[in-house]
């Protein structure tokens, strides 16, 4: 095969001629797909070599919403960190600020009162939902599908009014504290969230799936499409929905529990698909699976303290930690080094949508132009959990 640039297609960008072992000569083309581009989920940049409509190779260049995240960790007291981590994965921002607190409670020692443990569980798996709600509406309007965006987001707000009450917040809540919770459930809380979830659980839930599972449209664009093999995942540490749907069972709640999930057994939701389709079903067993999470923590909520004694000043003795939580992408850590001062010396955060991201080269490669909007959307990425 023989290369050389075409410097005089239309609009300047550039192209390779190919020549195969019969001399016929094809034209490869660059594309640049975002970073404003409505079906990256966010400031994503992927460069795109084309062979007609099929992709040769996927570069994706990220960067253009860094925000310093670990650094802004370290040049803020142990306190000030639930806020700010809040904006890594704005979708899934309650988990992210157990994440935080529960380094900082591991490297000090502290266990939380049960009660608040209790209520962490309640809201993480409110989170997980309000989250998948996204990740399963957005696909549909990827896929070319309005409704299901619709219907996904009335049911989010619902979950965005019980955080609002609860926190005063609706989108980053700065709701968890180093040893507990900041404030407990409000009067009446408890019955406005079980009746959002029996209504959720036997209505509203199955008719999202009824607009999409059996969709004729829907089931063509991502069955087989995408297909990611077991030891795949494994290769590229890939967690959350994106290793359950190849049937990798790694759960941080099961594996690795932390909280009240030591005593509220979680069911992994797997399938063996390892395709759009099959990430896709994972999402939506999830959240039956957190309804039935959600009322088993309500149902036995313990009475007490919300908050461990600590002081404002927090100053974690020496060494370091390593704490992770299960999000809505997958595994969130972070690992943290303490020097006895009131700020961390080091924070490191392992951000699922960056590492599940570093798989979407391989899975571009040799698939059509219109397939690279189905696998990119079933990896369900947050910019900010990227370019953190």
């Amino acid at each position: 095969m023989t290369l050389e640039t075409n410097q005089g297609n239309l609009g300047g960008a550039p192209s390779l001629f190919t020549e195969d072992a019969t001399g016929l000569r094809s034209e490869e083309m660059i594309l640049n797909m975002g970073p404003q581009h409505p079906s990256t989920h966010g400031v994503l940049r992927l460069v795109l070599t084309l062979d007609g409509e099929t992709v040769m190779q996927c570069t994706p260049i990220m960067g253009y919403l860094h925000r310093g995240m670990e650094k802004t960790f370290e040049n803020r007291p142990y306190m000030a960190g639930p806020r700010y981590i809040d904006n890594a994965d704005y979708l899934s921002p309650m988990i992210n600020e157990v994440c935080y607190a529960g380094a900082v409670e591991q490297i000090m020692g502290v266990e939380p009162p049960p009660r608040a443990q209790y209520i962490r569980v309640i809201v993480q798996e409110l989170e997980r939902i309000a989250s998948h709600l996204v990740a399963v509406g957005t696909y549909g309007l990827d896929l070319g599908a309005f409704t299901p965006v619709l219907w996904a987001f009335r049911d989010r707000e619902v979950i965005l009014d019980l955080f609002e009450s609860l926190s005063g917040h609706r989108f980053t809540h700065n709701y968890m504290r180093v040893g507990g919770v900041l404030y407990d459930l409000p009067k009446g809380w408890i019955q406005q969230c079980e009746d959002w979830a029996t209504r959720f659980i036997d209505k509203n839930l199955p008719e999202l799936e009824g607009l999409l599972t059996g969709n004729e449209i829907f089931v063509s664009r991502t069955r087989g499409v995408g297909y990611i093999d077991p030891q795949q995942a494994l290769a590229y540490a890939l967690t959350g929905p994106m290793s359950r749907a190849s049937g990798v069972a790694f759960d941080v709640r099961v594996d690795r529990p932390y909280g009240a999930y030591r005593e509220i057994a979680v069911r992994p939701q797997v399938q063996t698909g390892g395709d759009c389709f099959a990430r896709y079903r994972v999402r939506m067993d999830e959240m039956k699976e957190s309804v039935r999470l959600i009322r088993e923590a309500l149902d036995n909520l313990p009475s007490g303290p919300i908050s461990a004694r600590s002081p404002i000043a927090l100053r974690p003795p020496r060494g370091e930690t390593y704490f992770a939580v299960e999000t809505g992408r997958g595994e969130e850590s972070l690992y943290m080094i303490s020097d006895g001062s009131e700020y961390p010396y080091r924070a490191k955060l392992r951000a699922p949508s960056f590492v599940n991201l570093a798989i979407l080269p391989e899975l571009l490669r040799g698939t059509k132009i219109g397939d690279v909007i189905a696998i990119l959307g079933s990896i369900d990425i947050v910019l900010g959990d990227v370019d953190r």
